[in-house]
């Protein structure tokens, strides 16, 4: 006899009860349709741990394939979620493409097709449900600077509190709830449609304009001003006081320096295609997703991009400082990652990093044994060693016994203050005597830790929780001229960020130059996973 053949949406019918109206098959001929169903369901689960437990758990029964009102419903919110994916800039096609899989409930037509679509739907859920709430890929992946932990849940618990939950409100709270995440997608959205539009029109000439200029630079530079915002409709064809505003306000926006001149940077950053805006603008998604967990009622931010250090409290900027952060150089980034801090240290002695040690100082001090006198050579039993004892010559970087340490001072590296959340990256905020670096547009000079512009005021914001004199107690201490430990009776998390697409909770998106390259990484990376700068039709 042949087999029969019968639509997905009586098969469904079917596996809700017990198959019992599933071609008014013999009551042993019914058990031998539900054993069918369930060793497929057993026999494709098994390369997955998670949803072979979950099933075996539930003896193999179905949360999407029955004809029950709780898997219709599980089946609308699970494919309305999968045919929006494009909305968060998640990948077209893979593990939860809609298409394929409407495809594959089409084509069922076989108690076990239903079992094999029932493993299939579970495994586009889930991979659904991680890539929306955590990432679709691996940060350090991309790029090793990213040593980010990145909050994964437990795939098993996705499947079992899905069939505990209201399915639509489960789907809809996966994403980042953050008003960042709300505003980059409004972003995305704006974007597209400029993209759908054609962009923002022809280029402008790379020669630097100022206000009172005239000619077709001038005319361009207006045109695409407007075409991106900064002004109304003018027919002007002179660099007037309207077009300084203009240019003063994207300057803001860009993290230019704010003199109203159309010079290089600013050429430059006007002629970046909405297409890069745009995959600047699904990276940050993407990375705000790894960050997709509380930051702390208090916390710290660090954007490396922005050049910026910011204290938040419940959600709004209460303290701001400019920073430098490590050289572009791959030895010198700044690494991303999250932690806490603990604590500060008054007059710090700067304990030299092995890797600035042997690389940078060994080889001055070999060849002049006084080079960076202001340095103390320290041997193993903590001694300091004069340098006269030392024969430099003989040490390679792999034998050089000493560390390297500079007692406190006004002109220590690290300054007068410096902000501790232990790491294994050896990373840490700090003040620095090298105060003319701040008045820079691009801030990249580090050796990898923040150096903060304004490190005492910094000081006083975290102290403030603890004292009702945080400016007294901070000099009280900084007067003595000893290394002090000031303990933080208020932990803050401290997030060193990478965002080239920068919202504000009014105004336009901002946006920086990728320093280091990563955002281009990872939106390779990104599109390597399916993921693809979609425009908006109609």
């Amino acid at each position: 006899m042949s087999t029969p053949r019968f639509g997905f949406g009586h098969v469904l019918g079917c596996v809700a009860s017990a198959f019992c109206a599933l071609l008014v098959l013999s009551a042993s001929s019914a058990i031998a349709q539900v054993t069918a169903f369930k060793q497929t369901v057993a026999e494709a689960a098994a390369a997955d741990r998670d949803i072979a437990a979950f099933y075996r758990d539930r003896g193999y029964s179905p949360i999407w394939t029955g004809s029950g009102a709780e898997d219709k419903a599980r089946r609308k919110a699970l494919f309305a979620a999968l045919d929006n994916a494009q909305v968060h800039g998640l990948p077209r096609y893979g593990a939860y493409n809609a298409e394929e899989l409407k495809r594959a409930m089409k084509a069922a037509r076989t108690i076990r097709d239903m079992g094999r679509v029932e493993v299939k739907l579970s495994k586009a859920f889930l991979a659904y449900a991680r890539d929306v709430q955590t990432g679709v890929i691996v940060p350090s992946s991309a790029d090793s600077g990213i040593v980010r932990q990145v909050p994964y849940r437990d795939r098993l618990s996705y499947l079992v509190n899905f069939t505990k939950s209201d399915p639509h409100g489960f789907i809809k709270a996966l994403p980042p709830t953050s008003r960042e995440y709300t505003r980059l997608m409004k972003e995305k959205m704006r974007l597209q449609k400029v993209v759908e539009r054609g962009g923002w029109g022809p280029s402008v000439p790379g020669r630097t304009m100022e206000p009172g200029a005239q000619g077709d630079a001038v005319v361009k530079l207006r045109n695409r001003l407007v075409a991106m915002g900064y002004m109304g409709r003018s027919a002007t064809q002179t660099y007037d006081a309207q077009m300084q505003r203009a240019v003063q306000q994207f300057q803001v926006d860009h993290g230019l320096e704010t003199d109203g001149v159309a010079g290089s940077s600013t050429i430059s950053a006007l002629n970046v295609p909405a297409t890069e805006r745009l995959k600047s603008v699904i990276v940050a998604m993407e990375r705000e997703r790894w960050l997709n967990r509380d930051l702390g009622k208090r916390h710290i931010k660090v954007n490396l991009t922005d050049f910026t250090a910011k204290i938040v409290d419940d959600g709004k900027v209460t303290f701001r400082t400019r920073s430098v952060v490590g050289a572009t150089s791959a030895d010198r980034r700044s690494p991303e990652f999250s932690d806490v801090m603990e604590h500060m240290i008054i007059n710090p002695t700067w304990h030299v990093p092995r890797s600035i040690a042997v690389n940078e100082y060994l080889p001055q001090m070999q060849r002049n044994p006084n080079a960076a006198s202001h340095l103390r050579l320290v041997d193993g039993s903590g001694r300091v060693v004069p340098r006269s004892a030392v024969d430099f010559t003989q040490y390679t970087r792999n034998t050089f016994p000493f560390d390297i340490k500079q007692p406190p001072s006004n002109s220590n590296a690290l300054g007068l203050v410096k902000f501790m959340f232990p790491n294994r990256h050896n990373i840490y905020l700090h003040d620095t005597p090298s105060k003319h670096l701040f008045a820079r547009e691009k801030r990249a000079f580090s050796h990898g830790c923040i150096r903060l512009q304004d490190p005492f005021d910094f000081a006083y914001a975290l102290l403030a929780r603890q004292t009702d004199d945080p400016k007294g107690l901070f000099h009280s201490i900084l007067s003595t001229g000893r290394e002090t430990k000031v303990e933080l009776e208020q932990n803050v998390p401290v997030h060193l960020m990478y965002r080239t697409a920068v919202t504000r909770a009014k105004g336009r998106t901002g946006y920086r130059e990728d320093i280091y390259g990563r955002d281009a990484r990872i939106w390779n990376a990104l599109q390597a996973a399916g993921v693809a700068l979609q425009a908006v039709r109609g």
